[in-house]
């Protein structure tokens, strides 16, 4: 049996460079078993003076827009620059089964050759938002580790994916042109939280397409009120068969991260994201408690038949519960 790790194990080595450690220290903050998660607290808090020095960069996009190819040409640009850089790969897990491929690391076959480059494929878990419910722990593990960009890309594009927006600092959303309405295929409240959009496959045929939908784009941004008066949101075409453009892009994130320095808007938006993420978890505890306490479970099933019945509206029942969940347990 593998020796049993106390907490500052996993920090000592996530701090030292252990990349053995480094996926160790995701997988037991991933974990749901109760017996874990007192200890992934003690990981958390005692890394977290070393975390906050990286790029956060979220990425999303339609499907079919080729998120994987951009993310591993991206990465390995940012190699060839001497970044060390994390990529968390969202897989979406099956509703059914809770299964996931986690495929991302066949998918990006040089990125995960490069000595520079860490790739971290999870299940979704069938949470919103487009994101592994642990991310944003996994965020400040790979931070104290080092990495410079992290890179977290979503399941796809939706109104539920606008989570990955509350735990990073740059915000790029991917679409492609020739495939129909291409404003239609990015929904309005995507493009609003977007720092950039980017048309991908903007090569052979389709480059003269794509750069007419970057265009169009373009104008676009310029009639959406930006998620912050402090940066005004751009649209970019790249190739990531070529290589092409792939530089513009972190030329631009470079300039964002430089005018949010300056401006405070990284660490505004950081702040509130702390704030967010403290009410998210305050959520789901209280949810989580609500559910197990035994009056409640006494009466959930007949309840919920009411409620199926007819005989008892949802917000008389939602009423009925929450005055049970405060009565004493027996």
């Amino acid at each position: 049996m593998p020796p049993v790790l106390s907490a500052q194990d996993y920090i000592d080595g996530v701090l030292r460079g252990d990349r053995v450690m480094l996926a160790r220290a995701i997988t037991l903050i991933e974990s749901d078993a109760p017996k874990h998660q007192a200890l992934a607290d003690e990981v958390i808090q005692g890394l977290l003076p070393y975390t906050g020095k990286s790029v956060r960069v979220g990425i999303t996009g339609v499907p079919g827009g080729g998120k994987s190819t951009f993310i591993e040409a991206f990465g390995c640009h940012l190699c060839d620059l001497g970044k060390k850089v994390a990529v968390l790969a969202i897989d979406p897990s099956s509703s059914i089964s809770r299964g996931s491929i986690l495929g991302d690391k066949t998918r990006m076959e040089e990125l995960t050759r490069r000595e520079n480059a860490f790739i971290r494929p999870s299940p979704s878990g069938c949470a919103l938002g487009g994101v592994a419910r642990k991310t944003r722990e996994s965020i400040l593990i790979c931070e104290a580790f080092g990495f410079d960009v992290v890179l977290v890309e979503t399941v796809g594009v939706g109104q539920s994916e606008t989570t990955v927006r509350s735990m990073v600092d740059f915000f790029l959303v991917i679409t492609i042109a020739g495939a129909g309405d291409e404003l239609q295929g990015i929904k309005k409240g995507i493009m609003e939280l977007a720092d950039s959009l980017l048309v991908t496959k903007a090569d052979g045929d389709n480059r003269s397409r794509a750069l007419a939908t970057r265009a169009e784009l373009e104008q676009v941004l310029h009639f959406i009120t930006p998620v912050s008066p402090k940066w005004r949101p751009r649209a970019l075409a790249c190739s990531s068969l070529e290589g092409v453009g792939i530089d513009e892009v972190w030329k631009l994130i470079c300039e964002f991260v430089a005018k949010g320095r300056v401006t405070g808007l990284i660490d505004e938006r950081r702040r509130e994201q702390s704030l967010e993420w403290l009410q998210w978890l305050l959520e789901q505890e209280l949810w989580r408690r609500f559910t197990q306490n035994p009056n409640i479970v006494e009466t959930w099933a007949e309840t919920q038949q009411a409620v199926l019945a007819g005989t008892l509206s949802p917000t008389a029942a939602a009423r009925r519960l929450i005055s049970i969940n405060t009565q004493p347990q027996v």
